[in-house]
């Protein structure tokens, strides 16, 4: 049983493009699918929380919009930290999802129980996930990764039923 679900942010929860304005600004674009993704993950009980080597008022935002209160930036030894948080929540390595992209995520996900790689990850992090997303980062490939755990755990139809059916395909409801 999955407990928690970690992610790194440039090339996971982000595009990895990052966007620099005046007064030291600093932009990054996140995808709705994989808020929404989060969102469930949250609702199955499911503890979200972020690893980034990186600093970014961006990531502090967009985390409380989407209730992740587990949020570790500037981080050069992520496995210490994935350490730190897991024992914070009582929760075995095992029961660790992380989705990452690149070799800074290597660590952390050779030592969790459920390692996934976003479609466009670099090939040593895709050797050694459990599951590889078709989308890539920032563009719906966390929002695979929920799905896929949510599913792992039996949670996925009890949550999709709570949205109701939708009608038939291709029925428009506004």
């Amino acid at each position: 049983m999955i407990r928690m679900f970690g992610m790194d942010v440039d090339g996971v929860l982000s595009q990895g493009g990052i966007f620099y304005g005046d007064m030291g600004l600093e932009l990054k674009c996140f995808h709705a699918h994989d808020g929404m993704g989060i969102t469930l993950v949250r609702k199955a009980g499911i503890i979200p929380f972020i690893i980034t080597g990186r600093q970014s008022a961006a990531v502090v935002r967009r985390a409380l919009d989407l209730g992740i209160a587990e949020v570790h930036q500037g981080i050069d030894n992520k496995l210490a930290c994935l350490r730190a948080v897991v024992s914070k929540h009582g929760v075995s390595l095992d029961q660790v999802a992380y989705v990452g992209d690149d070799l800074p995520d290597l660590e952390v996900m050779l030592q969790v129980g459920f390692p996934i790689a976003v479609g466009d990850a670099r090939d040593q992090v895709k050797q050694v996930a459990k599951f590889v997303t078709v989308s890539v980062g920032g563009r719906g490939g966390v929002r695979e990764a929920c799905e896929w755990v949510l599913k792992l755990n039996g949670q996925w139809e009890g949550l999709v039923s709570q949205y109701g059916s939708g009608g038939e395909p291709g029925d428009r409801r506004g």
